[in-house]
């Protein structure tokens, strides 16, 4: 090996978690400080928790909320429609039916 190339490897560096957890382990940093350990991944625990830092599981949850109300209104506005086709229909003979009565008057 060089000399003075190579980082400084420390056999007995420590780490720590953000749960309290620390234990020791061979890095070229003395002291290394996580967010998520084997104590408190939920995949070892077996136990959801969400790791949120930057905000984004509400602001998942505040679009999904407007995405349901959007859809409701949207619901509304189709069914609006469909009764204001429904009336207009009922109101006027439609083509087919006006050609279907020519057709029965001049048959008989």
């Amino acid at each position: 090996m060089k000399a003075n190339v190579h980082p400084t490897y420390y056999k007995n560096a420590k780490v720590t978690c953000v749960c309290g957890n620390a234990f020791t382990t061979g890095s070229t940093q003395e002291n290394i400080r996580v967010e998520i350990c084997a104590a408190c991944h939920p995949f070892f625990t077996g136990q959801q928790k969400f790791v949120d830092t930057q905000g984004q599981v509400e602001k998942f949850g505040k679009k999904q909320q407007i995405a349901q109300e959007k859809q409701a209104e949207r619901a509304k506005i189709m069914e609006a429609r469909a009764a204001k086709v429904k009336t207009e229909k009922g109101d006027k003979p439609s083509l087919k039916d006006l050609l279907l009565a020519a057709r029965k008057n001049a048959a008989s």
